[in-house]
């Protein structure tokens, strides 16, 4: 049990999980835009989302610590240059509008991460603007991403699929803020810190009820099926969320939440 733990450990610190979830939302854009037979978005998800997520967990570390970086933080040094060159690799798989948009959302992370203004935290710091810039580039990498890749044009099902996943992305850092609500610094106010527990689940099950909303909007009238696995999810986010509490354990956001878009896909796979 104690080798499974470090490995499950390892799995998620090194962001493989929450990789596998952008990958199976890639796959989901597919699926509902009928998009076939070119992988190198998802794949290019995946080990952007690898290297991106272990830069903004690990880069002040690494770089002022330098001297005292522990093996497993090595290991993932190591597995985050082996993603950076099969990003790279399925970067130049890639059309030049995807291209072009890849570049946006690398800029937004870097944002994110660097401190770019002199005196200045970095975004991941300011007041209320993490869960925001955490939707957009999801939306961004996981939605308008492959449609560039795929030159589908913009439309009001696009624009309807962004705004649904957004809402998805949302819903699902604010199970995060709830169980982070106790370590996160204050000067952050993440949503539970300025509006409460109690509201921030309200305001989570009312994102989850107006994505379901949205679907019946779209031009194509998409079919049962697609409400129905929708419905399947937002049912699984909304029991995290009334779960969720400060006192849950690192696993229960991290693995489990992060577990949902990935059994979504399977489950449509399997269908």
């Amino acid at each position: 049990m104690v080798v499974l733990k470090k490995i499950l450990d390892f799995y998620i610190k090194c962001s493989l999980h929450v990789a596998l979830s952008a990958f199976a939302l890639v796959s989901m854009t597919h699926y509902f835009f009928s998009i076939n037979g070119d992988s190198s978005v998802a794949f290019f998800t995946f080990f952007g989302t690898v290297v991106a997520y272990n830069f903004v967990k690990y880069d002040s570390l690494v770089r002022l610590n330098k001297k005292e970086i522990k093996k497993e933080l090595k290991g993932i040094v190591f597995l985050s240059f082996i993603s950076l060159l099969a990003c790279f690799y399925f970067f130049l798989q890639l059309n030049w509008f995807a291209k072009s948009s890849a570049f946006v959302f690398l800029g937004l992370t870097l944002l994110y991460t660097l401190p770019f203004f002199p005196n200045k935290q970095n975004a991941r710091n300011w007041k209320g603007v993490k869960i925001y810039m955490v939707g957009i580039t999801w939306v961004g990498v996981t939605v308008i991403l492959p449609l560039a890749a795929a030159k589908i044009p913009f439309s009001t099902d696009v624009l309807l699929m962004a705004m649904q996943r957004f809402l998805l992305v949302f819903s699902i850092v604010l199970v995060f803020d709830i169980v982070d609500v106790k370590h996160d610094d204050i000067h952050l106010q993440t949503v539970p810190q300025q509006i409460g527990v109690k509201l921030t689940k309200k305001l989570g099950y009312i994102l989850l009820l107006l994505l379901l909303v949205l679907e019946f909007f779209y031009a194509n009238n998409h079919h049962f099926l697609s409400f129905f696995f929708k419905l399947l999810v937002c049912g699984t986010i909304a029991v995290f969320l009334f779960f969720a509490n400060e006192n849950r354990s690192r696993y229960y956001a991290s693995f489990w939440l992060e577990s949902v878009p990935v059994l979504w896909w399977l489950v449509l796979v399997v269908f």
